[in-house]
């Protein structure tokens, strides 16, 4: 009988917000989540399987790639199945640092790989892997100020990276950053930070200009060109993409009103949107334009998994639009009433109801590894979790092509 596998992909972040790696998420991997009479044996089989299976570079983007290690994986030399140029070992926070484990450490150390502490909370007992570690990772929903100083300021010293986990908000992020941490992991990039009721710079009121546009009953395309025009990048943008391989034109197109014709209403509301999301996010971590994309892509492609009529261009803005109050810093409410976009989206957005937010909590469900979640929701849907998982991973690689 064949072995589902699922996948989730959490990014870390360094100091500038760009993506320095990706932790590895399995479901069926390093903790039971289905029945076996030997826990271990599975855990550590699933993983291996699962890191070759589903593909380091198609995960990560060629970033480096978390993966965290029962003590089995690490005594039984497993982890060097693992290629060291991209694999961090994780020494989860219930292994007991005895002799063999510390020796497991130690050859994977001397082989060339990355060894990283999670969930770390000081105790003697951790001195000799302290010795090993390049990286330790502390929980900031667990730990208060003063000990996520104390660690930091502790282990800093001795050369190792600090790596601030479950950084949840801005508030948070900025803390770490005081306190020497270099990397961060969370959604924190994800929640808006409103400032006082601070306007919108120019260039992207400009594109939520264009975003209104698009979204009116039906477009005019004489205007609408006046408007895309009015963004220089959007109008490169848009010829970039109509003269592209994908839609195999004859004959080069030079005129915006020519490129959204030939575009089709349709066409145009994904792809402008989708233009003007990825603009107006330029300041923003670009993680947070690819999460929108995946989305994006996994809630266009769920419209035939469910059926039931619905349209699967709105399912795709729908997903692209998820994000849009951390791109923008604004309420998502005020956003949506701007862009005026459809009564049935503006309920799964805001409301959390309906099918359509089921699908949108499918993948957030995917990308965040709720396992428990994504099961409860399938069920209700009457859909095949590896159906689910394939998916995802469809919309992750369409969505690392489309930005990257």
């Amino acid at each position: 009988m064949s072995v589902e596998h699922f996948i989730a992909r959490q990014p870390i972040f360094d100091l500038k917000e760009n993506v320095y790696a990706y932790e590895l998420l399995f479901r069926s991997g390093l903790h039971n989540y289905f029945d076996c009479d030997d826990v271990d044996h599975a855990s550590t089989s699933v993983i291996a399987n699962s890191f070759l299976l589903f593909g380091i570079d198609e995960m990560t983007s060629g970033r480096r790639a978390f993966l965290n290690c029962t003590r089995k994986v690490l005594v039984e030399n497993l982890a060097t199945s693992l290629p060291k140029q991209h694999a961090v070992i994780e020494v989860l926070e219930d292994i007991e640092p005895d002799d063999e484990v510390i020796a497991a450490c130690r050859r994977l150390k001397e082989m060339g790989y990355t060894l990283a502490l999670d969930d770390f909370i000081y105790h003697q007992k951790f001195e000799p892997l302290l010795e090993l570690a390049d990286i330790v990772k502390v929980d900031f929903l667990l730990s208060g100020p003063g000990e996520r100083q104390r660690i930091s300021s502790l282990l800093r010293r001795r050369g190792i990276r600090m790596l601030a986990e479950k950084v949840e908000t801005r508030e948070d992020y900025e803390q770490a950053v005081s306190m020497g941490y270099e990397l961060f992991q969370g959604y924190f990039f994800s929640k808006p930070v409103i400032l006082s009721r601070r306007d919108i710079p120019a260039n992207k009121l400009q594109y939520l200009r264009v975003l209104k546009e698009i979204h009116s009953p039906e477009i005019d395309f004489q205007r609408m060109a006046k408007t895309v025009q009015g963004e220089v990048s959007l109008s490169f943008k848009l010829l970039k993409l109509i003269n592209s391989a994908a839609f195999g034109l004859r004959h080069k197109v030079s005129n915006i009103v020519q490129a959204l014709s030939l575009l089709g209403e349709r066409e145009v509301r994904i792809w402008v949107s989708l233009l003007s999301v990825s603009a107006m996010a330029s300041d923003k971590p670009a993680e947070l334009v690819v999460n929108s994309l995946i989305r994006a892509r996994f809630c266009e492609q769920g419209a035939g998994l469910i059926g039931e009529g619905l349209e699967s261009s709105e399912l795709f803005l729908m997903g692209l639009f998820s994000q849009i109050d951390a791109i923008l810093d604004r309420p998502l409410a005020e956003l949506l009433d701007e862009i005026q976009v459809s009564p049935e989206m503006r309920q799964a957005l805001l409301d959390k109801e309906g099918k359509r937010y089921q699908l949108l909590a499918l993948c957030v469900a995917l990308e965040r590894g709720h396992w428990d979640q994504l099961s409860e929701l399938a069920i209700s849907l009457q859909l095949e979790e590896i159906t689910l998982s394939e998916t995802y991973l469809e919309a992750v690689k369409w969505a690392q092509s489309t930005f990257l």
